[in-house]
């Protein structure tokens, strides 16, 4: 059951009698569904009730209603952008205001997937605003191509996902998500309609690319694309010294740099406990898992690195030695290296047949307290000692995954609105808790504690999918990039119409 973080006011009916005059009237719906739909995410925690809420048929059905809205000053409010809905802290929300569904626009042939070259960009894709990474994927892989940096998890939309950055175990190798965008089409918070690119109004697309929704939707973006593999080796390596997990990670992320042809493709890590057996122990055989959790209940936490290494046809004689090199003299505890050969498709799609295993269970739609945090290098042992051996092994209520894995700096791109350590290297450590499981509330007071345990000894972490309350906050999170974040919302959002649910220049 989400948590009603806000009383619904009561009908504002001057807005509503306005926006029924707009010639997008007909888009526009008010019914009980529509705006319970668009009151909830993936989170489960909040719940904001909006006015109304908006399914365009094109982006000009968009730029209609913030143009409305930022021209209209007797009655005030808001707009958000919606896509997928997997955000989890309501920031696709808009209380009282008017929620664009973006996924509408999928029903009307706007804003589709086209597949393009050019000398001076190679291949790349324009892709509606409001399309599933999945689908970019499959439309892509037609062409033989792929999308350069794909996330975790392919049913989120890509105004979803470069509003934030885009991260996945590719990202030390490729940079995320908003490091491989060419340009893109806006629609700011005065209504206009602009296309942005690191060469045409260069600081509306710095600033778009995460940055939270607040200085415009997105309608298209151009992506870089590569050549699609065929297939992938899947290989897992259990560690139980986190010393000799984090040096293999760092060297196995570093490879790429001495010849990219042989380094890997994919780098993650996660953390094992009891508590979350049920997630991670079904990659392993059957045969395999006993002496596993024996492991497990020796040393009462273990930690496991994930990787994966891609290939097709002109590659398929070389790529078993080519590992076999890369994963030479690691410090796995001996025995416990696990490998799978898959379709490059259901590599990228692993999360998604998790989904449809937990949704059966009535373990999907569940409150999601996720904690997110990027973490500088050099402190990542205090996390060990201070976080999973102290917290989380402690509380026992770690319920879903825990990711732990490194990624360059200097794969993103500091222009842009994204923050993070100032580290050569950092670390992605992510409490992916779902309270299927148990008592949301006792995650939520997990990860305060967490937070506190950073704070208190210095750790200079930045949050992933940020979620505060005051300005003060805010300002500490963007650090110096602060003074650009303000000047760019008052250039192309000056009334503070877009994204309320972030809570940055709302704080409702």
């Amino acid at each position: 059951m989400a948590q009603n973080h806000s009383v619904a006011s009561p009908s504002t009916n001057s807005l509503r009698h306005k926006l029924l005059a707009l010639p997008i009237a007909d888009k526009l719906h008010f019914d009980p569904e529509s705006i319970g739909a668009a009151s909830v995410d993936y989170g489960h925690i909040v719940q904001e009730i909006p006015e109304a809420v908006l399914r365009p048929s094109c982006p000009e059905d968009i730029a209609t209603l913030v143009a409305f809205m930022y021209n209209e000053s007797s009655v005030p409010s808001t707009i958000s952008a919606r896509g997928h809905g997997h955000s989890v802290r309501g920031q696709a929300m808009a209380r009282n205001g008017v929620v664009v569904d973006m996924t509408s626009l999928s029903n009307k042939g706007h804003g589709g997937i086209t597949v393009s070259y050019s000398q001076s960009l190679g291949h790349y894709a324009d892709v509606g605003g409001h399309q599933l990474w999945f689908n970019v994927l499959e439309e892509t892989l037609k062409h033989g191509l792929a999308p350069v940096t794909l996330t975790d998890y392919q049913y989120a939309t890509l105004g979803g996902t470069l509003c934030n950055a885009g991260i996945s175990g590719e990202v030390f190798r490729n940079g995320p998500q908003i490091s491989n965008i060419y340009e893109m089409d806006v629609i700011t918070g005065t209504g206009d309609f602009l296309t942005c690119s690191p060469q045409q109004n260069a600081d509306l697309f710095y600033s778009v690319l995460g940055g939270l929704g607040q200085f415009g939707i997105i309608t298209r973006a151009r992506i870089a694309l590569r050549p699609a593999p065929k297939r992938a080796k899947w290989v897992r390596m259990i560690y139980s010294d986190f010393s000799a997990f984090t040096t293999d990670q760092e060297r196995l992320i570093s490879r790429h740099r001495r010849d990219r042809d042989e380094a890997l493709n994919y780098v993650e890590g996660c953390l094992l406990l009891h508590r979350n057996a049920g997630n991670w122990i079904s990659f392993f055989s059957p045969s395999d898992q006993p002496r596993l959790m024996s492991l497990l209940t020796e040393h009462k936490l273990l930690y496991c690195i994930e990787v994966a290494k891609y290939y097709d046809e002109q590659t398929q004689n070389t790529v078993d030695k080519d590992l076999e090199v890369i994963l030479k003299d690691l410090n796995h505890v001996p025995e416990f290296k696990f490998e799978k050969d898959v379709a490059f498709l259901d590599f990228l799609n692993r999360v998604r047949a998790e989904e449809l295993r937990l949704r059966p269970l009535g373990l999907w739609n569940v409150p999601h307290p996720w904690l997110n945090l990027f973490v500088p290098k050099s402190r990542i042992a205090d996390i060990n000692t201070g976080v999973f051996k102290n917290i989380a092994l402690k509380n026992n209520i770690t319920a879903g995954y825990v990711l732990i894995y490194p990624m360059n700096k200097d794969k993103w791109d500091d222009r842009m609105s994204a923050v993070t350590p100032d580290e050569d290297i950092f670390y992605t450590v992510e409490f992916l808790h779902a309270s299927g499981f148990g008592d949301w509330q006792e995650c939520e007071l997990q990860n305060k504690e967490v937070l506190r345990f950073c704070k208190d000894n210095g750790i200079k972490f930045k949050r992933y999918l940020p979620n505060y309350g005051t300005e003060r906050e805010w300002m500490e999170h963007f650090g110096p990039k602060w003074k650009t974040f303000q000047e760019s919302k008052a250039k192309f959002d000056p009334k503070r119409l877009l994204s309320p649910g972030q809570r940055i220049f709302n704080h409702n």
